[in-house]
């Protein structure tokens, strides 16, 4: 009797494993495309174009190059579309593309989108993935306009409308990354209007596409008479209340920090009236929430606002949205749990609520395991630029760690050694930290989650 063939055995790849070679597989596509000859004006080096990939895929906005004096306008809307993708998430576009085509989208496809924004349930996925497309068009057109109504009497109509387009879906993507010149929103630092329109767009997507459902569906009730309108945020769900909070508490706090530590500094500041002063304030505050747009000079901050800088970037914007960092959540949990161990509670609470130990673990988990790549990427950057600035070279880490984009003008003067661990914080910061932990850890032990051991005590502090 013969013996049966033995079926190749098929390779299953967990969804973060998934995410991250999705991620991957764009960013080499991306490198491929921006180094060719159509996309640039002078040649270019395979290593400063995949660079420019990875730093538009990943959100963040730091550049060897200057995109308005390499790219043509192709490499420019290749740039724009790497931005957009890496925006929304490699998952959310692939999905996008299926309904487009009036495909079905599968089990294992709803399980992905399901996991990925770390959604509760499997129902309502196709529509959950038509709101994020409509909301991000709608918001990204409203930016457009705003911004080419000071855009087209300054470029012309066309120029005028490919910048309103561009730098509205950078900004809402909390990219950073500009094709106006080699100083970022510099020049507009007293226009109200290119401030508040990046801000706008920064904030609307660094709060997470699950908090703009939760709000639009409260809104939606108080417009239907379903809800009074007094209970327009008691009915919000606790993520959106803690992030909402988070945010605020980080854009004032942030807002005042580099008002007071930069308001006699004439480098930056210093020659502003106060109005000038608090926009310039509330946009660097906003920026370094993981946007990369700069009005004043990076390099020229104090040494005190630089560090702040590192704290807001290493912080980061909200889960399930365009932004990085360890995001506010994950910080509002760690900083509840100490509070709640000072106050001799047994429990993390928040908002009279438990919170499930699971997260309070993540949190704790995402926070040493970021820290510990941020550790590793400056101790990395001391070696290869050893006459360095090393407050430089941390707001440089936790600027592509945070997928943020700031720079103390450094980023085209280092090394290629340098450039290689830019990319690889920029890759780890836009997929998560705890995402690439898991992407090497494989499936998990599910037998080793309910064995039980006897318990011991340790002394600690």
């Amino acid at each position: 009797m013969e013996e049966k063939k033995k079926s190749p055995r098929r390779v299953r790849l967990t969804t973060m494993q998934i995410v991250a070679l999705g991620f991957f597989g764009v960013i080499f596509l991306g490198g491929v495309l921006l180094w060719l000859p159509f996309s640039n004006q002078k040649p270019i080096e395979f290593i400063d174009a995949l660079f420019t990939s990875v730093t538009c895929v990943c959100v963040t906005g730091l550049v060897t190059v200057v995109p308005a004096e390499q790219f043509t306008l192709a490499g420019q809307v290749i740039m724009m579309l790497l931005i957009q993708i890496g925006g929304l998430g490699v998952i959310a576009c692939t999905m996008s593309f299926f309904l487009i085509l009036g495909k079905r989208i599968s089990m294992k496809g709803r399980i992905l989108i399901q996991q990925a924004y770390g959604l509760d349930t499997l129902s309502g996925l196709v529509k959950f993935i038509i709101r994020i497309l409509k909301g991000t068009f709608l918001v990204e057109g409203i930016g457009a306009v705003l911004f080419m109504i000071k855009f087209i009497p300054e470029f012309g109509v066309l120029r005028g409308i490919w910048y309103g387009v561009f730098h509205s879906v950078s900004a809402f993507c909390n990219a950073g990354v500009d094709i106006i010149g080699n100083s970022s929103f510099i020049e507009y630092a007293s226009s109200p209007l290119i401030n508040f329109t990046t801000m706008f767009l920064i904030v609307s997507a660094g709060l997470g596409f699950t908090v703009w459902h939760d709000v639009a569906s409260n809104i939606r009730a108080v417009m239907k008479e379903k809800m009074p309108k007094r209970r327009i945020v008691t009915k919000l769900g606790l993520q959106s209340k803690v992030v909402i909070t988070m945010t605020l508490f980080l854009l004032l706090s942030g807002t005042l920090g580099y008002f007071i530590l930069e308001y006699n500094n004439p480098a930056t500041m210093g020659d502003m009236n106060v109005f000038e002063k608090f926009m310039a304030s509330a946009f660097q505050s906003v920026t370094t929430r993981t946007a990369g747009f700069a009005t004043v000079s990076q390099a020229a901050l104090t040494e005190s606002s630089r560090l702040l800088g590192c704290v807001l970037m290493f912080i980061g914007g909200s889960p399930g949205g365009t932004a990085g960092g360890i995001k506010t959540t994950t910080m509002a949990m760690v900083l509840l749990t100490v509070l709640c161990v000072l106050r001799g509670k047994r429990d993390t609470e928040c908002f009279g609520r438990r919170i499930e130990m699971d997260v309070v673990r993540s949190a704790i988990t995402i926070l040493i395991i970021t820290f510990t790549f941020w550790l590793c990427g400056v101790a990395s950057l001391t070696i290869f630029e050893p006459g360095k600035d090393v407050l430089n070279l941390m707001y440089e880490a936790s600027s592509a760690m945070g997928t943020v984009g700031l720079s103390a003008d450094l980023t085209p003067y280092l090394t290629r050694g340098s450039h290689v661990v830019l990319m690889i914080l920029m890759y780890v910061g836009r997929i998560g930290p705890m995402t690439m932990a898991l992407v090497f850890a494989g499936r998990a032990n599910k037998s080793a989650q309910f064995r039980e051991l006897p318990e011991k005590r340790v002394m600690i502090g």
